[in-house]
């Protein structure tokens, strides 16, 4: 049985500093009434106003990226297991993880198809270039089916499935602030009956993790500054920010759900109520650290 320490109390309330250090709760996503995440290689559940967080799926530490379904019952995520990275899904209240892809190449779970019927990813399984494709597999099982598109490193559906926006291109060193060099990533709403792009307005800023809420397209960017989230109304095509960021540190990742957006910052989550645009924060309790190394091997034992 693997040894868990208790890590620090990790309670983080609106408007108050955490007392413990930060846990590095990374990739969250939101449903009515949950938020799913990734801790130490693992995905992890806690309910949507905070407390007690519960292991999801544990495997070789190398998990990551859920994503919840649009009825909230299934978690779609990438699981790296003997050095190969594959689509999985989960039910969200736990049990036995689905494998839905098997290429011997990269492939990252990104969202679902509007009906929930299907999974969108990013796969190398066809280019021959250093450009990430996109494909669907259906939930049900059987071959992925690719996008009328000729790459994509990011992407979210329309509510009505007939436009992408997505990001069409990796970024070499994401982790660069501040960069304005040849590699700076926009956004695109591609409609996928002709492959017909509209290109988000911007000037060499950095834009990435788009989510298609209604007839917005919220996503993050640094070009105000620290990385924060803005918003992109499609009918009158216009971008506005969305929450300040005035602190300086960066929003890593950013979900859309039910009512909300989460996001994690600095290590925390926090949701952003999209009628009021109030911020909250959530905190998680009673997480558990696992003892192992950072290469993934666990319960070493010496044989007799």
């Amino acid at each position: 049985m693997k040894t868990l320490a208790v890590a620090a109390l990790c309670v983080v309330c609106a408007g108050t500093a955490a007392a413990a250090p930060p846990l590095l709760l990374q990739h969250p996503t939101l449903s009515r009434d949950a938020i799913a995440f990734d801790f130490a290689g693992e995905i992890w559940t806690v309910a949507r106003e905070g407390g007690a967080a519960r292991r999801l799926v544990a495997g070789q530490g190398r998990n990551g990226g859920p994503v919840f379904s649009p009825d909230g019952s299934l978690i779609a995520f990438t699981g790296t297991y003997d050095e190969n990275a594959d689509v999985y899904v989960v039910p969200a209240t736990g049990g036995q993880p689905k494998r839905l892809t098997y290429h011997p190449g990269l492939d990252e779970a990104l969202a679902w198809t509007p009906d929930g019927k299907a999974i969108l990813f990013r796969s190398t399984r066809k280019t021959y270039r250093d450009l990430l494709q996109l494909f669907t597999v259906p939930l049900d099982g059987g071959f992925p089916a690719e996008l009328p598109l000729p790459s994509g490193q990011e992407a979210s559906y329309s509510p009505d499935a007939s436009h992408l926006a997505y990001v069409p291109f990796p970024q070499w060193q994401p982790a660069w602030k501040g960069y304005r060099g040849g590699q700076t990533k926009p956004i695109w709403i591609a409609s996928l009956g002709d492959s017909s792009v509209t290109k988000i307005p911007r000037e060499n800023s950095n834009d990435r993790n788009p989510l298609w809420v209604g007839d917005t397209v919220y996503y993050l960017s640094d070009r105000a500054g620290a990385v924060t989230l803005f918003a992109y109304d499609t009918r009158a095509r216009t971008v506005r920010q969305a929450i300040p960021n005035a602190d300086g540190f960066d929003i890593q990742s950013a979900s859309g759900g039910p009512g909300a957006i989460v996001y994690d910052q600095f290590g925390a989550l926090r949701l952003y109520d999209l009628a009021s645009g109030r911020i909250t924060s959530r905190g998680c309790r009673r997480l558990p650290e696992r003892s192992g190394s950072a290469n993934g091997y666990f319960r070493l034992r010496i044989s007799p």
